[in-house]
Parts: C-alpha cells; sequence; structure tokens
C-alpha cells in the first residue's frame, strides 16, 4: 500500500483537510470561483445524467433560476407533460386501431394466432392416466375391452357377457360356468381398483 495514496488519507483519524477538499471535490465550475465544487446541480433537459459542480453559493444561485423548460413554447409544455404521465410512450384508447390491426382484408392475426395457440393446447392436453397393473391388464382383456376403457363401457360389456355365460341363459349348461367366474373376478378387481 503506497502512503501517499488517496485512500489512505482518507482513512485517517485527522486527515489534511486541505488536501481532502482538493481531492474529493473538484473545483467550482463557476467562472473565476476556486472554491470546492461539492454540490451538483442539473445541465438540463437532453443532458439528463449530465451535472455541473458547484459550491453553495453559486449552486443556490444556479437553483433560483433553473427551468427545465426553457426555450418551449406553452403547447409543447403542456405536450411534454401529458407525454410524461405515460413514460413518453406511445398509447391508444381501447378499440381505436382495429382496423389497423385487422389488415387490409379484414384478416385479423391475433384472432388467428389465438386460435392456433387455443387448438395447440386442446390437443397436447390430455389428462394424465395412471399406469394399469398386470392384474387390471389382464381383467380388461377378460372383458374384451381396450385399455382405455372406464365406468359405463366396462358395465355395458359385464352385463353382456354375463347374460351370455350365465348357465339359466344356455338352457342350463354348466359347461361356461368358468368363463361366467373369470369374467365376475375381473368385474370385481376393475370395480375395488375405481374404474367403475
Amino acid at each position: 500500500m503506497k502512503l501517499d495514496s488517496k485512500i489512505f488519507d482518507s482513512i485517517r483519524v485527522k486527515p489534511d483537510k486541505d488536501r481532502v477538499d482538493e481531492d474529493l471535490h473538484p473545483a467550482c465550475e463557476h467562472p473565476g470561483c476556486d472554491r470546492p465544487g461539492v454540490h451538483r446541480a442539473p445541465k438540463g433537459r437532453n443532458r439528463e445524467g449530465q451535472y455541473f459542480r458547484f459550491c453553495v453559493d453559486h449552486v443556490r444561485e444556479y437553483n433560483k433560476s433553473y427551468n427545465y423548460f426553457t426555450g418551449m413554447g406553452d403547447d409543447d409544455v403542456r405536450s411534454y407533460q401529458k407525454d410524461s404521465l405515460t413514460g413518453h410512450r406511445p398509447t391508444w384508447k381501447m378499440g381505436v386501431n382495429r382496423q389497423a390491426a385487422d389488415g387490409p382484408d379484414g384478416y385479423d392475426p391475433r384472432a388467428h394466432m389465438r386460435a392456433n395457440a387455443q387448438r395447440r393446447h386442446a390437443s397436447t392436453h390430455q389428462p394424465r392416466q395412471r399406469k394399469l397393473l398386470a392384474l387390471e391388464k389382464r381383467s380388461l382383456d377378460v372383458l374384451n375391452l381396450g385399455h382405455n376403457a372406464r365406468g359405463d363401457e366396462i358395465k355395458a360389456r359385464y352385463k353382456e357377457l354375463v347374460k351370455l355365460n350365465h348357465p339359466d341363459a344356455n338352457g342350463g349348461d354348466r359347461s361356461s360356468e368358468d368363463r361366467l367366474r373369470e369374467i365376475i373376478q375381473a368385474y370385481n378387481v376393475l370395480k375395488k381398483a375405481g374404474f367403475c
């Protein structure tokens, strides 16, 4: 560390006041003034972020005569103030630019984009289905149903197969009892699993 640096001098307990004023603050920018320019004053319109450095007396004098709108007419000042309400960004009333948005042939690109987005969402958004267990798959196969069958479809197929394989429907023939037991067991498995 250099012992004659500005940083070393500014962290001393009692720094040299003359040196600190010269080093930390530039001279006042008012012509003929050699006091330190401790205070900032804005340079004006279209020079935002730029400042003059003045001493206390000259900054007070500058602030008394400062006018941001110097050189602008009354209409320009009103227009500037109105635009400042929206951050000087272009705005328009709702529905005013409808004809411009529709295009020359009545085509509304926003409506077209909205319809495309809705179509994509509808085609990609499928309700999430849980994975079937082996027993559930086998039960659906016993009932001769696809793996995505649910609710009323399962009940209707169950009733149909029970009527078809019941011994009373077959004139007392007991050869289809095993098939009937399989159908009843398959239906009970699906019912417990919440498919119907």
